[in-house]
């Protein structure tokens, strides 16, 4: 009997575990049957060819698939559940590796997550949005990137005059008047040339900007998400372009966050431990997931805390306590999204100084 008919025998109606490497050109394959490894393969980064595979290689299998969410996102997830593959994408840092392990491929990386399937060796896999709040999400996520290039060029246009000793007596934030007003400066053509570049670069974005703003607009009137914003609108210090992108990247029903604890270690604003034996360390917050999030509740909190008296007496608290407001305004923040959940959950407005 030769070896394809031996996995033949091997797989037949049973559940297979396959674990994928994902990487820009090629997939690293790994797959698992009744606790052992039956076959390794590498193909090309494409779809067609791994359905294939999977088809022609375990007919008759009930197959499952693991891979981490990388680079490109979750559209093989998308598609493998549309083909009947029961998919699972796992947080990379949720694989579980032995502590003396050094040494690192492809190939053991396919094998592990194989293993680490097989087994349920792993809590919670990453909760995938539909491919429709996906899409509204990047553009919310554009806007970020594009506020970062603004301040980037802004940024090329100070040093440039700095350097140049060109003199301003301009506020520290440069807005559309303080670039009019650099435009009639007197300089040298090849020093123009370079100004007018950076400020020609810095208006298109600026345009970009708006169009973007105003999508996001576009998106608060959209039925699946207005019981949401308005939710989230109702607690302190959130307005609506908050509100809309907490509910983008957060979805509308968070009843997936079993508790306050979860969401705000699904933010990065739990506290970090390390304790062993007799040694009990605490430090700071964990900074996992979405650093945009973390930005807007942050900035939320320094407006809420002027409008929420429970919220001023936490700030004020651990502000005494801790002689820190940075440690206090983090505090804040994590209980605004402990509040956010609840208020969704209950599907219930916020009200100023009661919820608990």
């Amino acid at each position: 009997m030769n070896t394809r008919k031996v996995q033949d025998f091997v797989t037949k109606g049973r559940e297979v575990y396959v674990g994928l490497e994902d990487s820009r050109k090629t997939w690293k394959i790994a797959v698992r049957c009744d606790r052992m490894l039956i076959h390794q393969t590498t193909m090309p980064a494409k779809y067609e060819i791994l359905i294939q595979y999977l088809r022609n290689r375990f007919p008759e299998c009930a197959i499952h698939l693991i891979y981490e969410a990388g680079f490109k996102g979750f559209t093989l997830f998308d598609r493998l559940m549309e083909d009947g593959i029961d998919c699972t994408v796992i947080p990379p840092h949720l694989v579980t590796e032995p502590k003396v392990n050094r040494v690192k491929t492809d190939k053991r990386d396919a094998r592990r997550l194989a293993l680490v399937l097989e087994n349920h060796d792993f809590k919670e896999p990453c909760s995938v949005p539909d491919r429709e709040r996906r899409e509204d999400r990047q553009i919310s996520r554009s806007l970020w990137a594009l506020q970062k290039d603004i301040v980037c060029v802004r940024n090329r246009i100070r040093k440039l005059l700095d350097f140049h000793g060109v003199e301003t007596s301009f506020p520290d934030r440069w807005g559309k008047k303080e670039i009019e007003a650099i435009k009639e400066l007197t300089l040298g053509d090849s020093l123009k040339l370079c100004l007018v570049t950076l400020i020609s670069q810095l208006e298109q974005l600026w345009a970009h900007r708006e169009r973007l703003q105003e999508a996001l607009k576009v998106l608060c009137s959209k039925e699946r998400y207005k019981k949401a914003i308005a939710i989230a609108a109702s607690l302190p210090g959130i307005g609506w372009s908050t509100a809309i992108r907490l509910v983008l990247e957060l979805g509308e029903d968070l009843t997936r966050f079993t508790s306050g604890k979860k969401i705000a270690g699904f933010v990065g604003l739990g506290c970090s431990e390390y304790t062993t034996g007799e040694t009990e360390r605490k430090g700071h917050i964990t900074g996992m997931g979405s650093g945009l999030l973390r930005m807007m509740l942050v900035e939320s909190s320094w407006m809420a805390i002027r409008r929420d008296p429970v919220l001023l007496a936490k700030f004020t608290r651990i502000w005494k306590g801790r002689g820190s407001k940075k440690k206090a305004i983090v505090a804040v923040a994590r209980m605004l999204i402990v509040r956010l959940r609840t208020c969704l959950v209950l599907n219930m407005p916020y009200a100023i100084g009661t919820i608990k």
